[in-house]
C-alpha cells in the first residue's frame, strides 16, 4: 500500500513554467521520421519554441514495461499504444510515437537485456543508473547538449536546477549532457522521530533531546499505560525487520550514533568507508539490544513485515517510529482516525549528547535517466516530449487528461517530475492560509498537488469530514504543510544542516555486483542475531567476514570512483 502511496505522491507533481501551449508552428521538417528542426535567426539570437510543432511528422520509438493503470477509473481494456497522451503528444508537437515492443514490468529485465544484446535499442531511452552507465560506456548515447540547450523549457530547466545543478552532473561527460536525469530531493529520506504526544502529555513527559532521553520515554509507554486502556500489549519502538529498509526500520537510531549501515561515509582522511563496519555501528547495536531485553523492541520483530508494524501502531500497541515526513499520510492517519485522541508529534532524531541529531541522506537521489540512442534522428523530440509532459500538467488540462479519458500518466515516457514538488506545496499552501485565501490561484502545473494538499487543510482546520474522514485530512496536512509536521521538520534540518551525507553515488561496482547480496544478506543476520541477544563481540566477526567476502575490494573500488568521478 505505502509503496504505491509514495510512488503516487513522488511521481504526481509538475513544477510552474511560464510556457504557453503549442502556440507556433516554426519547425520543419523534410520528411517524416527525419525531420530536422528551423529556426530563423542566427545560432546566438534564435527563438526556439520549446513546444513548437513540427511541419512533418516525426516518428519515435520507445520500449516499455508497465504496471496496470493506477487509477481504477481508466477504462478497461485499455493498451499503452492507446493511451490519450499519444494523441495530445500527435496533436500538439506532430511527434508519433511508436513502442518496438511493450511487456509487463515483470518481463522487461529480461527482454531489455536481449535488446541491449543484441544492440536493437529504440530512440528513447529511460534507464536506471547502471544501464544508463552501460550505454555510456559503449558509446552508445546521443550527445544531448544542444537539444537541450536550444529546446528544454524553463520548467524542465528550473527541475535541474532544484539542487545547484547536481544531479546534471552525474549525467554529464566530458561537457556533454547524455542523459536528463529524474531525480528527488535527496532530503525525503530524511530520518525523523514520530511519538505520539497525547502518550507524553498523558504520563508528563517531555520530547527526547537524547537517546537516553527516548529510552526513558519507550519504558514509560510500556509500563505505565499512558492510553488509560488497561492492557499490557505494548512495547516501546516500532522496527520492522529488515533493519535497513525504506520504513519503520533501524536507520534513525544508527544515524543517532552518527553512522549509517549500507551508505558510504567520508572519514578523516578523506576516504570513503562503509558504514556498515564502523566502530559507532557496533555500539548502536549494543543499544538496541539492550532495547530488546528489556522489552522496548518487540520481541517477534524479527518476524514482522511493514504491514504487521502498522497493525500494532495503529492499534495502539506502540507509540515511537523513526521514519520520514510520510508518516502521516500512511499510516498516523489510520492510527487517528482508529483513536481519536491520538496525536502524533515529529521531532528531530536524538543523539548521544543532546545536541541535534543528524540524518543521513544521499548525495543524490536519482531513480531513472532519459537518454536517447546516438542513431536516433531526432533527439532534441525527446527534450521536446519532456517539455509536452510537464505542459500536460497545467491547471487548463486538468479538465481533460483524466484517467477515465484514458490517459494514463503512469505509462507515458519520457517524464521528468518536478524534484522539489513537496516544498513546493509546503511553500504555496502555507502562502495562501497566510494570506486567508478561500482557494488557490496558481495557474501552472503545481496547481492540482497543491490545491488538493489546500483543500484537505482547510477541511481539516475546520473540522469538515464531507469530503475525507478527518485523520485523511490530517494526513495531507501534516505531512506536507504543517510548520511543525512532516515535510516542516525535515525543512528545519534541511536548513539548519542538520545531516551527513552518503557519499557514494554512483552505479554498483563490479565486486558489489558479485557479492553484494550475500554481504547484505551477512549483515542482516549478523544484525539481528546480535539485537536478539548474541555476544556483541560478533560484530567484530562480522567486520572480518565482510572484508574478507568482498568488502575490501569494494572498498578500493568505491574509492577509486570517489577520487575519479565524485562532484565535489
Amino acid at each position: 500500500m505505502r509503496k504505491k502511496l509514495v510512488r503516487s505522491v513522488l511521481l504526481t507533481s509538475l513544477i510552474s513554467t511560464t510556457l504557453m501551449g503549442c502556440s507556433s508552428n516554426n519547425e520543419s521538417a523534410s520528411s517524416t521520421g527525419s525531420a530536422a528542426p528551423q529556426t530563423t535567426g542566427s545560432p546566438k539570437t534564435e527563438n526556439v519554441d520549446p513546444l513548437g510543432k513540427y511541419a512533418q511528422t516525426v516518428t519515435v520509438t520507445e520500449v516499455l514495461g508497465f504496471r496496470p493503470p493506477e487509477d481504477p477509473k481508466t477504462p478497461k481494456g485499455i493498451t499503452p499504444d492507446q493511451n490519450a497522451y499519444l494523441k495530445d503528444l500527435k496533436e500538439m508537437l506532430n511527434i508519433d510515437l511508436k513502442y518496438k515492443w511493450s511487456v509487463p514490468t515483470e518481463q522487461f529485465e529480461q527482454k531489455f537485456s536481449l535488446a541491449l544484446a543484441s544492440a536493437d535499442l529504440p530512440d528513447i531511452l529511460d534507464l536506471d543508473t547502471l544501464q544508463y552507465e552501460k550505454l555510456k560506456s559503449q558509446g552508445m548515447l546521443a550527445d544531448l547538449t544542444d537539444a537541450y540547450n536550444k529546446y528544454a523549457s524553463p520548467a524542465l530547466k528550473n527541475y535541474m536546477q532544484v539542487d545547484g545543478g547536481f544531479a546534471m552532473k552525474t549525467t554529464t561527460t566530458d561537457g556533454k549532457i547524455l542523459g536528463i536525469p529524474g531525480f528527488e530531493d535527496p532530503y525525503l529520506s530524511t530520518q525523523l522521530l514520530w511519538i505520539r504526544k497525547d502518550w507524553l502529555t498523558s504520563l508528563n513527559l517531555q520530547p527526547p533531546k537524547t537517546i537516553d532521553d527516548l529510552e526513558k520515554i519507550a519504558d514509560a509507554f510500556v509500563k505505565n499505560d499512558p492510553g488509560k486502556t488497561g492492557k499490557n500489549d505494548r512495547y516501546g519502538i516500532a522496527m520492522q525487520k529488515t533493519l535497513i529498509g525504506w520504513g519503520f526500520d533501524a536507520r534513525g537510531v544508527f544515524n543517532g550514533y552518527g553512522t549509517a549501515p549500507k551508505a558510504w561515509l567520508k572519514g578523516k582522511d578523506g576516504k570513503l568507508a562503509a558504514g556498515e563496519i564502523q566502530p559507532e555501528t557496533k555500539t548502536a547495536l549494543a543499544k538496541l539490544q539492550s532495547w530488546y531485553q528489556k522489552g522496548l523492541l518487540d520481541k517477534e520483530f524479527a518476524l514482522k513485515d511493514e504491514n504487521k508494524v502498522v497493525e500494532d501502531i495503529v492499534a495502539g500497541r506502540v507509540g515511537i517510529s523513526y521514519g520520514e515526513w510520510w508518516y502521516p499520510n500512511w499510516p498516523l492517519n489510520i492510527s487517528k482516525d482508529k483513536d481519536p485522541n491520538a496525536e502524533w508529534e515529529a521531532y528531530p532524531i536524538p543523539s548521544l549528547d543532546g545536541q541535534p541529531g543528524k540524518s543521513m541522506v544521499g548525495k543524490v537521489r536519482m531513480s531513472h535517466i532519459i537518454a536517447v540512442n546516438k542513431k536516433a534522428k531526432n533527439p532534441e523530440a525527446a527534450i521536446k516530449m519532456i517539455n509536452f509532459y510537464i505542459e500536460m500538467g497545467k491547471k487548463q488540462y486538468l479538465e481533460k487528461n483524466k484517467a477515465e479519458n484514458g490517459y494514463v500518466y503512469n505509462w507515458f515516457v519520457p517524464r521528468i517530475y518536478n524534484p522539489a514538488q513537496i516544498d513546493n506545496i509546503y511553500t504555496e499552501v502555507n502562502k495562501a492560509l497566510d494570506a486567508k485565501q478561500n482557494a488557490i490561484t496558481l495557474d501552472d502545473e503545481n496547481y492540482k498537488n497543491v490545491a488538493d494538499v489546500f483543500k484537505a487543510t482547510k477541511e481539516f482546520l475546520a473540522g469538515d469530514t464531507t469530503n475525507a474522514t478527518k485523520g485523511s485530512n490530517w494526513g495531507q496536512y501534516y505531512s506536507r504543510a504543517a510548520k511543525n509536521g512532516g515535510w516542516g521538520i525535515t525543512r528545519q534540518i534541511r536548513d539548519n544542516k542538520q545531516v551527513f551525507f552518503n557519499e557514494f553515488y554512483g552505479v554498483p561496482t563490479e565486486t558489489q555486483i558479485e557479492k553484494g547480496a550475500q554481504l547484505d544478506k551477512l549483515l542482516d543476520e549478523t544484525y539481528t542475531k546480535i539485537i536478539m541477544g548474541a555476544p556483541i563481540s560478533e560484530f567484530d566477526k562480522y567486520v572480518e567476514s565482510w572484508k574478507k567476502l568482498g568488502g575490501d575490494d569494494i572498498t578500493k573500488e568505491v574509492n577509486e570512483w570517489y577520487t575519479k568521478n565524485a562532484v565535489k
